[in-house]
């Protein structure tokens, strides 16, 4: 590691603020709920109706989650690219209505096109999460706005030419080091390491078995583990059928001090991060009393 980029890891530490919230990297795992605005999703849940996916979105701030991550374009297997148009025609109306409806809410914009990001910030959007890390144009809409990114790492094909947990760390500092050099904030350049992206199976479970040394990178970590395929084949279950495996996925990620997880099933993964938050991290809720 050179020794700039041991003064980014030194500095990526800290706190985002958005909409009035503060995201305290370190304190807590916070929750990023999944509005699919699709008619392709592959867990299901797509609302193609912006009416539906904007209900949804404030169904799930309700359950409590702590920010929504609103995409347009499903990344199922197998599935159908879209251009910016079609894509603005579906996103556009949701992020309209979600911060009409919830003007404190912070909203995720998940899309690779940097047209795309640039509509949906300018109708409301706070962040950018990108499936496939920040190319020139992109990076160039995220850090002329200022907003945070997340960067996934992502690949066409399953294949790692050195052990994956290595090669998909180093690529990941090294896309943090280019968007701090671009002049996005070290607390807003969060990490995420692309679950059931251009992956096996066994990848995955690498991955997640090896988060801890995601954190040790010092910038924002997020994972998406959520009724993933992976999932699936543990467990045998059907895709509608992942809560429990999920679960555990998400107790793990808070074990490793992964900050954000991203999520369908709000709700329920509220209480698994809540209870594994105040095992590891000795978090406690407002109010709290200690009682036998």
């Amino acid at each position: 590691m050179s020794s700039n980029a041991r003064e980014i890891k030194g500095a990526a530490r800290g706190a985002l603020h958005l909409r009035g919230q503060t995201f305290a990297w370190g304190t807590r795992t916070y929750l990023m709920g999944i509005v699919n605005a699709t008619p392709d999703s592959f867990s299901g849940d797509g609302r193609p109706r912006p009416g539906d996916a904007i209900a949804h979105g404030l169904a799930l701030v309700q359950a409590g989650a702590d920010l929504l991550d609103v995409g347009a374009e499903s990344t199922r297997p197998g599935y159908v690219p879209i251009d910016a148009d079609e894509e603005c025609r579906r996103l556009l109306p949701v992020v309209r209505g979600l911060r009409e409806r919830a003007p404190d809410g912070v909203l995720s914009i998940d899309t690779h096109k940097a047209a795309v990001f640039a509509a949906a910030a300018a109708a409301g959007g706070d962040l950018l999460n990108s499936i496939w890390g920040l190319d020139d144009a992109l990076l160039e809409a995220a850090a002329s706005r200022g907003v945070p990114v997340v960067i996934m790492h992502n690949k066409r094909v399953a294949v790692y030419e050195r052990d994956v947990v290595d090669e998909v760390l180093a690529h990941l500092e090294q896309a943090a080091e280019r968007a701090v050099r671009a002049g996005i904030a070290p607390e807003g350049v969060i990490l995420d390491p692309g679950i059931g992206f251009g992956k096996s199976p066994e990848h995955n479970l690498a991955l997640l078995g090896s988060l801890g040394r995601l954190v040790a990178l010092g910038f924002p970590t997020l994972v998406g583990t959520s009724r993933k395929s992976t999932i699936g084949k543990l467990t045998g279950r059907e895709v509608g059928a992942r809560t429990y495996g999920t679960a555990a996925t998400i107790a793990l990620a808070v074990a490793a001090k992964i900050d954000v997880v991203r999520v369908h099933d709000v709700a329920e993964m509220r209480d698994v991060v809540a209870v594994a938050d105040a095992i590891v991290r000795g978090w406690r809720p407002a109010g709290w009393h200690e009682t036998l």
